[in-house]
């Protein structure tokens, strides 16, 4: 399937690639705080979420004082 119709970045998420993006998109997150409210494991479990992207919205994350649901 192609994320090109997608955009690089989603609400204020960080650059994280478009698939990342789709993935997250497609169960309705847009925003840091709602990643919050998943633990690693299950963002690595959608398609298209890496290691990288997971390390990136760590940062992000710890920039705002958040962190997964872990």
């Amino acid at each position: 399937m192609s994320t090109r119709h997608l955009p690089a970045q989603v609400g204020d998420l960080p650059p994280i690639g478009r698939p990342a993006n789709s993935a997250l998109l497609a169960a309705g997150v847009t925003t840091l705080a709602e990643v919050a409210t998943y633990r690693r494991d299950d963002l690595l479990a959608m398609h298209g979420v890496g290691p990288k992207a997971v390390g990136i919205l760590a940062t992000a994350l710890a920039e705002r004082g958040l962190t997964f649901a872990d």
